[in-house]
C-alpha cells in the first residue's frame, strides 16, 4: 500500500477492515488476518471519502447495497490495471473464470498472470476479485483476510454457487 493521508477501521462480518485513503479517493482495503490489519499502531484520520466507504461498505455487508460508487485510485501495471478494470465490472452476484478476465484484457492464455493480478487487488470487496473462480466454480484461493473462508463467505453473501 502506497502513500495514504486518510485511515478508517470499522467492523464487518469477516473481520475488522481498514480503509485508507489519498485525497478524495480509497486506494487501499484490507481485512484483518488473524485480528491484525497493516497500519493497527496508527491513528484513525478519517476524512468524507473514508465515511462514504464505511457507510457503504456496511450497506453492503447488510445486504442492502449491490453496487459501490466511491472514487477509487489503484496504482499498478498497466496490466494489473487492466485486470482490476474487468473486475469492477462484474455485477454483484455474477463470476467470472480467470481465462474470461484475461480476455477481456485481451491477454486470454495469462492465466497465471491474470491470477497474480487479481490476488494484487489493492481494495478487495469494493473492487470484487471474489466474484472470479476457476472454469469449474472452484474457489482456488484468495488473498484477503483469513483466506478461502472470506472468500466463501462473500460468495455465500452474494448467493453465488461455488464448490
Amino acid at each position: 500500500m502506497h502513500h495514504f493521508d486518510g485511515i478508517s477501521r470499522m467492523d464487518s462480518p469477516i473481520g475488522r477492515l481498514e480503509i485508507v485513503s489519498r485525497g478524495d479517493s480509497i486506494v487501499g482495503l484490507a481485512i484483518a488476518r488473524d485480528g491484525d490489519l497493516p497500519h493497527d499502531s496508527q491513528p484513525e484520520k478519517k476524512n468524507a471519502v473514508l465515511v462514504s466507504a464505511m457507510r457503504q461498505l456496511g450497506e453492503y455487508f447488510a445486504g442492502k447495497r449491490r453496487e459501490f460508487s466511491i472514487p477509487v485510485s489503484l496504482s499498478g501495471t498497466p496490466f494489473q490495471r487492466s485486470v482490476w478494470d474487468s473486475l469492477a465490472a462484474i455485477p454483484y452476484g455474477a463470476v467470472r473464470s480467470y481465462g474470461e478476465v484475461g480476455r477481456t484484457t485481451g491477454r486470454a492464455s495469462a492465466g497465471r498472470a491474470v491470477g497474480g493480478a487479481v490476488g494484487a487487488n489493492p481494495v478487495p470487496i469494493i473492487i470484487p476479485c471474489h466474484r472470479v473462480l476457476a472454469s469449474d466454480s472452484r474457489i482456488t484461493g484468495y488473498s484477503g483476510g483469513n483466506g478461502i473462508p472470506t472468500k466463501v463467505w462473500l460468495l455465500d453473501h452474494e448467493g453465488i454457487p461455488h464448490r
